[in-house]
């Protein structure tokens, strides 16, 4: 059993700035989440996608955000249980909860704080019939480690920025690289198109518009695909075929753990504390939805403050807690270290 102060689902950037706002009130985190790396989206889909809108970052990569985030929440230590999905939860006597994941694994906590994004991701699989048959076989809906195709032929299907940056990326691991889609036009960033174009026209990557991948080729192990552009049909050899079509959102197993649901979202209280129908049972960042509500990372940000500040309050009702900014108390580990802010320099006026 894995005990903690504040289980949070979900290790996206919501759920991994929460650690961080909960250790400023010495409250202890451990976060689940079914993927294998903390980040969520932002490690998963898309890390080498730049956003704009975090404070003080022009311009920052999804992958160096995460990385930023967990130097950040370090002085913490978070526990993670991670490639494992939350299945079920029982509320306890004394107001706390036990969540369980799919392979068993138990967490008591007295508060849960579901930090899960757009919810557990399904692949959105091409209508190919035997597709099934070759899956961890040579196709693959997810990049997660790109050594896997060092030295190897690739073809991606996709015209979305997972499918650009992945193209763009791949070219300095893959012996050759193949960008299928069913359109002349991308819907990704300019300046991705823009690159794509580019390889293209230096021969590191080969452009099939439009087009569509409409059959596998091989028996016990992909050897290539069928391709169909305009009326004619041509088949094409590789090692890799990644279909990348994006990842259908669904909430999962806490779709039917009693919470009020809309639009599959999860309804919370946005006057306080963003806290759900279940009280102890709190949702942040893009799982919830509540009048007004923007999908923004620093939205969630937002939340997760103000819900740590209520779940120290649900945890101890009767202590008195004194806010302090960091820019004066600065901020202090669990293992006692600290980063203390430097003191204002006062000098007298004669």
């Amino acid at each position: 059993m894995i005990k903690t102060d504040i289980l949070i689902i979900g290790a996206g950037p919501t759920g991994l700035f929460t650690v961080f706002e909960a250790g400023l009130l010495k409250l202890k985190c451990h976060l689940i989440d079914a993927l294998a790396q903390p980040g969520g989206q932002c490690s998963e889909i898309y890390p080498k996608k730049p956003i704009y809108d975090i404070p003080a970052f022009p311009e920052i990569l999804a992958g160096d955000l995460v990385d930023n985030l967990m130097k950040q929440i370090e002085p913490f230590q978070p526990g993670f249980t991670l490639g494992e999905r939350a299945q079920s939860i029982q509320p306890q006597d004394d107001g706390s909860f036990i969540v369980t994941t799919n392979k068993g694994t138990k967490h008591h906590a007295p508060i849960v704080a579901i930090a899960g994004g757009l919810g557990s991701f399904e692949p959105r699989k091409p209508p190919i019939p035997n597709i099934a048959d070759f899956e961890d076989k040579g196709v693959e809906y997810i990049i997660r480690d790109p050594e896997l195709y060092r030295d190897k032929d690739v073809i991606i299907a996709g015209g979305g920025d997972s499918a650009l940056d992945w193209s763009i990326y791949l070219t300095d691991v893959a012996s050759s690289v193949t960008l299928v889609h069913r359109r002349n036009e991308f819907r990704g960033a300019l300046d991705s198109v823009e690159k794509v174009q580019q390889l293209k026209n230096q021969g590191k990557i080969e452009l099939i518009t439009p087009a569509e991948v409409v059959g596998i080729i091989g028996e016990n192990k992909l050897s290539g695909v069928s391709i169909k552009q305009a009326e004619v049909v041509i088949e094409k050899s590789c090692d890799h075929f990644i279909p990348l079509f994006g990842l259908a959102p669904k909430l999962g197993p806490i779709a039917d753990w009693g919470l009020e649901i809309e639009k599959n979202a999860i309804k919370v209280d946005n006057t306080l504390d963003y806290q759900t129908n279940i009280p102890g049972i709190y949702a942040i960042g893009d799982v919830n939805t509540y009048p007004g509500k923007l999908k923004l990372i620093l939205c969630g940000f937002h939340e997760a403050t103000l819900m740590c500040q209520s779940a120290y309050k649900r945890i101890f009702p009767n202590k008195r807690h004194v806010m302090k900014y960091t820019t004066v108390g600065g901020v202090e580990g669990f293992d006692g270290t600290k980063k203390q802010a430097p003191k204002a320099v006062v000098k007298a006026i004669n």
